[in-house]
């Protein structure tokens, strides 16, 4: 059975918290042996590790939270998620203006590092939430938005009672993990709403908002050049392009997840050189840089093929935008002709190859080439 979330609005919405309800009753009242068919797989998984830990729907919750000198150590070792977070969850607040959904950031042990956005001060089911320092993992209140991604380790919907205690069963949230420039879990970012209509996009939302927060957490990462890579033929300005950070002697010394899935990285394990990811003189990076050479396609040691800028770190001149954008002043046809030219140089004169890996037909590399040549 489709486990989606209903549409608000429609004659099933009411159909579906029924069907929790029943999926509640099979696994919380009943203790089914087999996932129950009304919920998300992740969500079961959540109610029984919930009811492993001795709890019980029916619970009264106290939200606690942690001690004091643990929300201050929480907040000093989270300094650079929250100020990688701060313009993002700014944005999210516009976006959900109309919606009544606050924004939640945790560390990576569910502690509250952050609220923003419209909480009601004079709710109590609100207040509750909304504090920093309040713990919220899955140990300490269930099965939460926030809990289970941290536990899962990807972003969820949920929605009143597929929350585990009767006491959470308000509540409507989205989150997102957020993982570090070194592949860890450092936290995560939750959507929440208190008795509000069901919206399920605001996965989605959240989703797209934890990878630019993890984009600012890898940019902020002390590096000598800068490496945005993507699959031939994707543009590199896309939201699923890696990001690399290399040292000063070749060392990958963060990443986001984009890149750390393109090269087959292990999370928790020293980075590795950029000799052992690429099958290129790891120098061959930085000439790119120095030369501003356009993106080009690079082999790795695994046999596949990566699209490759290279940007050294403080290079003022082209800013953290690719080659792309570095003649906005020149008409459109002049930029386009420059980029040509400059594939065709990477190619090494084979218009086959440029044509290839710009996504055009060769006819319109030559006719571009015998355009006059645009003033740099």
């Amino acid at each position: 059975m489709n486990t989606s979330p209903l549409q608000p609005g429609t004659a099933t919405a009411t159909d579906r918290l029924a069907l929790i309800e029943s999926a509640r009753r099979a696994v919380l009242n009943e203790g089914g042996l087999h996932a129950a068919p009304w919920v998300e797989p992740w969500i079961d998984r959540s109610w029984r590790r919930c009811l492993a830990h001795g709890f019980r729907p029916q619970q009264a919750l106290a939200f606690q939270a942690v001690s004091a000198p643990a929300t201050h150590r929480a907040i000093e070792a989270s300094r650079p998620l929250l100020q990688a977070a701060a313009p993002v969850i700014q944005s999210l607040a516009r976006a959900m203006a109309d919606t009544r959904y606050f924004a939640i950031l945790t560390d990576a042990h569910g502690v509250v590092i952050d609220v923003n956005g419209p909480v009601d001060r004079h709710n109590p089911q609100a207040s509750l939430i909304a504090r920093i320092g309040v713990d919220l993992s899955e140990q300490a209140v269930g099965t939460t938005a926030i809990g289970a991604t941290l536990a899962e380790l990807q972003p969820v919907w949920l929605h009143r009672g597929e929350h585990f205690f009767d006491d959470t069963g308000i509540y409507s949230c989205a989150g997102a993990p957020l993982f570090g420039p070194d592949g860890r879990c450092v936290g995560m970012l939750d959507l929440t709403g208190i008795h509000v209509t069901e919206r399920p996009a605001l996965k989605h939302l959240v989703a797209q908002s934890a990878r630019n927060i993890e984009n600012a957490l890898t940019l902020a990462q002390p590096h000598q050049l800068l490496l945005r890579i993507h699959w031939p033929g994707c543009s590199p300005d896309e939201d699923s392009a890696g990001l690399v950070c290399v040292d000063a002697d070749g060392f990958v010394s963060g990443t986001n997840r984009a890149a750390a899935d393109m090269l087959t990285l292990t999370p928790g394990v020293p980075w590795p050189h950029c000799s052992d990811v690429f099958a290129v003189p790891f120098e061959t990076l930085f000439d790119d840089a120095r030369n501003a050479r356009a993106a080009r396609e690079l082999p790795l040691w695994s046999g596949l093929r990566l699209e490759v800028w290279s940007r050294l770190n403080g290079d003022r001149t082209h800013a953290q935008t690719p080659p792309q954008a570095r003649h906005a002043s020149l008409p459109l046809k002049d930029v386009e002709t420059a980029l040509i030219r400059r594939a065709v140089e990477d190619a090494r004169g084979n218009v086959m190859q440029a044509a290839r890996s710009l996504g055009i037909s060769r006819a319109t590399v030559y006719r571009k080439l015998r355009q006059k040549k645009p003033t740099d």
